[in-house]
């Protein structure tokens, strides 16, 4: 079963069971529907047209379920509108469903959930891990978007706020998690830069181009997860380098900054770095204390702590991270990197041991068990 080719159509089916007139919510649980049937025939006996099969199947599950609570004129009249079997319309509706999913009947964390879910194609577990909050926690979130679009129609656009929220979420989960989602993110982004112009749109798409430029270099052959600092710079590709860079200069030069535009120019100055050793820190620093003043967000602090051991020294990173909650994911592993710095190997050690325990991921947990392993040895000696 080719779960990639799944994941692509789903948008797609999505968009045409919505422009039929089905209410999202049970045009969701329709796709899903058809997705399972797909996974339990498609082996045997795979379609010639497959997404034409998950429309059909995907309409006839909204059929039968819209059949068990409305009128019988109303089914009747459904049923008559049902198209004639033939190829799907190639239309790309991924995007047009961002900004449905982004409801005004919805909160913006609500919509952004259900349009991972729906539209990203992500797990639930993952979008928890993405939201720093509890699986079941989030099942309860998903569960409660769907009942307050159901029955709804999606005919207004939500804001570009959220859209470019679950942009950057989506965007995050596929590069750094188990679903490759990154480079479809830099896509939609593309287009909703064509379509909208705001620094903003631009700034997001300047972030993911950055970031994504240094993919290649960020894993070693056997899997492993290569610290940004150890990165062979050779490997990132400058093409991407230069466009983010580019994109990000116009965004700036209209003077209305925000958030997507403050963290593309930290990444920026890393990319402009030939080598770890020639990162501008303090400039670094600059940029996450606007960060601070933009977003307030306790994860941002923490990532200033670290650019604030590297510009001003080990100890005053850690004066920084002490004003911080210690629950914070990734706190211990900052705290283990920052006493290394400062040459106290055994803490550094204790503490990556400890990060590993309650790493989010498999190759962040061998990554930390490595980091830990590494000062224990150092200290036998």
């Amino acid at each position: 079963m080719d779960e990639a080719l799944l994941r692509g159509l789903t948008p797609g089916v999505l968009g045409i069971l919505v422009r039929r007139g089905a209410d999202f919510a049970a045009a969701e649980d329709a796709v899903q529907d058809a997705l399972l049937e797909a996974v339990r025939t498609w082996p045997d006996d795979p379609p010639r047209d497959p997404k034409g099969w998950l429309v059909t199947v995907a309409w006839r599950r909204f059929l039968d379920a819209t059949r068990a609570d409305t009128a019988r004129r109303r089914r009747e009249d459904r049923l008559d509108e049902e198209p004639p079997p033939g190829p799907a319309p190639a239309l790309d509706d991924t995007l047009r469903l961002y900004f449905l999913c982004a409801h005004p009947s919805l909160t913006p964390s609500s919509a952004v959930a259900l349009t991972l879910r729906a539209v990203g194609g992500l797990t639930t577990r993952q979008i928890a891990r993405a939201y720093l909050v509890p699986e079941a926690t989030m099942a309860q979130r998903i569960s409660r978007a769907k009942r307050t679009v159901a029955g709804v129609r999606f005919d207004r656009p939500g804001d570009v706020a959220t859209v470019l929220r679950v942009l950057y979420l989506v965007f995050n989960e596929g590069y750094s998690g188990d679903v490759d989602l990154a480079a479809e993110a830099v896509r939609l982004t593309r287009q909703l830069a064509d379509a909208i112009d705001h620094p903003e749109v631009a700034g997001l798409l300047a972030l993911m181009l950055l970031h994504h430029a240094r993919r290649a270099a960020r894993t070693a052959p056997d899997g492993a997860l290569v610290p940004l600092a150890e990165q062979d710079r050779g490997r990132w590709d400058t093409r991407a380098i230069a466009e983010g860079v580019a994109v990000l200069q116009a965004a700036l030069a209209r003077d209305r900054l925000g958030e997507f535009q403050a963290q593309a120019a930290i990444a920026a100055l890393h990319a402009d770095a030939p080598t770890a050793e020639e990162t501008d820190w303090v400039q670094i620093v600059e940029w996450y204390d606007e960060l601070v003043r933009l977003t307030g967000s306790p994860v941002v602090r923490l990532n200033r702590a670290v650019a604030v051991g590297e510009a001003d020294g080990p100890r005053a990173g850690l004066r920084a991270l002490a004003a911080l909650d210690d629950t914070l994911p990734r706190h211990t592993a900052v705290a283990a990197y920052l006493h290394e710095r400062d040459g106290d190997l055994a803490t550094a050690a204790r503490l990556y041991a400890e990060a590993a325990h309650h790493a989010p991921d498999l190759a962040e947990r061998d990554h930390l068990t490595r980091q830990a392993a590494r000062l224990n040895a150092r200290l036998r000696r």
